[in-house]
């Protein structure tokens, strides 16, 4: 399993890793009637390591994340028991270190797709996610128990005022980072970000999963003809509003078609999206409850990196650290449904 680059993962070139975590395949696999014929580690990050395990019968994948992401593991198997039509049912997981064995999922839908302008594609993944978040409803504190981060509204406040308090995490001062008016700018704007916390929270929406980097490369292609789409590499979710996925789900359509921000097509996905809702919830409160979902998404995004990065060496944060101030400058910009000359309300 040697990896093919070290990109500030916290042990993942680490002899001794690498020793555990063929045993650990080795065995999950003998579990099974299986045995590993070779491996080639397929992707080193700070934050996780996937190795392609190729077996006598098929190909498996082992992912081990670092502690800041490691709840992946134990949430695949809340997903794998509630709703296994919508996501890979692990082979093995270990909870404790963050370890999963996988089954091969096939080539994703960014794989197979027509174009990047296949709007019906990216409406069935969409309709499709939805779908398993309204299905997990009633299980949040299975998700919860199993590590997920609990960001519903009313903690991002803290988790914001969290980010702002350490100014070298948000790189106060340095050309990736925040400069000292944005930095003045976020904290004037506590009072309006908590605002919009409370009338996200006040709109009734239940909280479930949400995965936070959806798109057309986390999700496999169907097998067959009328089979579920399976959603995967669930390392940057939480339990939180559900509509805070369009945030990045939309903006990866808008830069893989060229729609503009606000456009017919972006919104169009977003209702087809929101229709499983409507038997809860009018049209308008919906459309708001996006809007402001998408508002306040950016601390999410920003806490995610700050995650991540939790055991990264100083190389892996200076490559990926600017994610943090990144995603919290965000908060002026226009969002995916609003068009480019909007401010937020």
């Amino acid at each position: 399993m040697a990896a093919a680059r070290d990109a500030g993962g916290p042990t993942w070139l680490d002899g001794r890793f690498l020793q555990e975590a063929r045993e650990w395949v080795g065995a999950r696999l003998a579990e099974s009637g299986l045995r590993a014929v070779r491996d080639e580690t397929t992707r080193v990050t700070p934050w996780s390591v996937v190795v392609h395990v190729h077996t006598c019968a098929g190909t498996f994948w082992f992912k081990a994340n670092a502690d800041g992401v490691a709840h992946e593991a134990g949430l695949l198997e809340v997903l794998a028991r509630r709703a296994p039509g919508h996501t890979l049912v692990p082979l093995a997981v270990d909870r404790d270190r963050g370890w999963m064995l996988l089954p091969d999922g096939g080539p994703t839908l960014r794989d197979v797709g027509s174009g990047a302008d296949d709007r019906a594609g990216w409406e069935r993944m969409l309709v499709e996610y939805a779908d398993l978040q309204r299905t997990l409803e009633p299980y949040v504190g299975e998700l919860l128990a199993a590590g997920t981060p609990d960001r519903r509204p009313d903690r991002l406040v803290a988790v914001r005022d969290a980010l702002l308090a350490d100014r070298s995490l948000v790189m106060v001062g340095h050309p990736k980072g925040l400069t000292e008016a944005q930095y003045a700018d976020l904290l004037a704007d506590r009072p309006a970000f908590a605002t919009m916390c409370r009338d996200l929270e006040q709109t009734g929406i239940a909280a479930t999963v949400q995965h936070d980097d959806l798109h057309d490369n986390n999700v496999f292609a169907a097998k067959a003809p009328g089979g579920s789409l399976r959603v995967f590499d669930w390392g940057d979710s939480v339990v939180g509003h559900p509509f805070g996925t369009l945030l990045v789900t939309l903006r990866v359509v808008a830069m893989r078609t060229g729609w503009a921000y606000g456009s017919r097509g972006l919104l169009r996905l977003r209702d087809a999206y929101l229709e499983p809702w409507t038997g809860d919830h009018d049209r308008a409160t919906l459309e708001e409850a996006c809007r402001l979902a998408l508002r306040v998404g950016c601390v999410l995004r920003a806490d995610c990196y700050r995650r991540a990065l939790l055991e990264a060496t100083p190389a892996g944060r200076e490559e990926f650290g600017d994610g943090v101030p990144g995603w919290l400058s965000e908060h002026v910009a226009p969002t995916p449904v609003e068009a480019a000359e909007s401010r937020p309300r």
